[in-house]
């Protein structure tokens, strides 16, 4: 018995429409579902991109089928998504071509490279490539 992977990456923003708008811009996301405390975004049709609204989750959540406990985060936080290494200047082009300011390029020991930007929520988003993680 094994842990399979991370389905959900949840982020705590103030507006998630401009949030959802944006990663649906930049990255062509599907939304999945959508309530005014949540946007459930669709990431490469593996993965789920979470846009709680700050302070909805907070309390627990009853539904038919159970209760969710109460969660939720604050400040800043990071998540990053997995580019090949082919496609960095691209994703360079398109970031700059949605006015998205590259806050900082790293380019690391094991050969992997790494664009980072802040998303309207002030989230620091990183694209990165093969090479540093030995699973990815």
């Amino acid at each position: 018995m094994q842990v399979s992977g991370i389905l959900e990456t949840a982020l705590s923003v103030a507006d998630p429409a401009a949030s959802a708008a944006f990663y649906k811009r930049l990255f062509g996301f599907d939304t999945l579902f959508e309530t005014e405390k949540l946007i459930a975004l669709n990431v490469a049709g593996r993965n789920v991109l979470l846009l709680f609204k700050k302070g909805a989750t907070e309390e627990p959540a009853s539904l038919p089928g159970g209760t969710i406990p109460p969660h939720g985060a604050s400040g800043q936080s990071h998540l990053a998504f997995s580019i090949a290494t082919e496609d960095v200047e691209s994703w360079q082009k398109r970031l700059a071509e949605e006015g998205v300011a590259v806050e900082s390029v790293v380019n690391w020991p094991g050969g992997a490279r790494s664009l980072y930007f802040r998303d309207p929520g002030r989230h620091l988003a990183e694209l990165i490539t093969p090479g540093f993680w030995s699973i990815h």
